[in-house]
């Protein structure tokens, strides 16, 4: 039986006991239905997991014992920073959960000409909280111990002023095949929201420094193509080569 992984906020020691915050503690307790003496695995997103065992299990509480802490061989040497389009829907949801199984690095929210989200204040607060659930489930489930950073939505512009990764590329169907050249450390991908960016946008991320990427033949979705990209850089320059 597979052992739980549950993400917890708090610094983790071997030796330290514990009290779950009330999301975790609910999970294993009524979701899981733990009990004590139950092993799981805790991770606070620095890239180390603990086992643990529980002491006491109730409704509103979990205790747990934790042991020495162990290293998790899960990230990729490859830094992957996604830029994406903010779409509607749960489009953004499963653009997370997946960018997070396939080692992203980093994700960018993007607002873009074609953008039709607007965020503000509090509901973008909200929205900030539940797409980093999204990753840190996406993290428990994958087997990943480090917490994929979730910047705040910005404008292209911005990210575009500030992005330094080695490599990278803006994903258009209109694009050449580019990608030859040695292998980076690092790589950022541009992906427009529904309707893709405009050719004003992609303008600007050329002259920003990043290559038009095609992904083949066919127009992908702004759901499919980071995937697709993110298994693609992952297979040429991170840790997704066959087996």
């Amino acid at each position: 039986m597979r052992v739980p992984r549950i993400y917890t906020e708090q610094a983790l020691a071997a030796g330290q006991s514990l009290s779950l915050e009330s999301g975790p503690a609910t999970h294993v307790a009524r979701v899981l239905r733990m009990t004590a003496g139950d092993a799981l695995v805790l991770f606070n997103g620095n890239g180390a997991d603990y086992p643990a065992t529980i002491t006491s299990a109730g409704k509103k509480s979990v205790e747990v014992s934790i042991g020495a802490p162990t290293d998790n061989a899960t990230e990729s040497p490859l830094v992957v920073e996604l830029g994406i389009g903010i779409s509607r829907g749960d489009r953004m949801d499963w653009v997370l959960q997946k960018a997070t199984e396939l080692g992203v690095s980093a994700v960018v929210p993007l607002f873009t000409e074609r953008c039709e989200v607007k965020l503000k204040g509090e509901r973008a607060d909200k929205k900030h909280q539940h797409w980093r659930q999204v990753m840190i489930s996406a993290c428990e489930q994958s087997g990943r111990s480090r917490l994929p950073h979730l910047a705040a939505p910005t404008s292209l512009a911005h990210w575009l002023a500030t992005c330094s990764a080695e490599r990278r590329f803006v994903l258009h169907h209109r694009a050449g095949t580019t990608g030859e050249g040695a292998t980076p450390a690092s790589v950022a991908l541009a992906v427009g929201p529904e309707g893709g960016l405009s050719e004003a946008e992609i303008i600007a991320c050329e002259s920003a420094g990043f290559e038009a990427l095609a992904l083949g033949p066919r127009v992908l979705r702004t759901e499919t193509a980071p995937l697709a990209a993110l298994a693609i850089v992952q297979a040429r320059w991170g840790d997704m080569a066959l087996y």
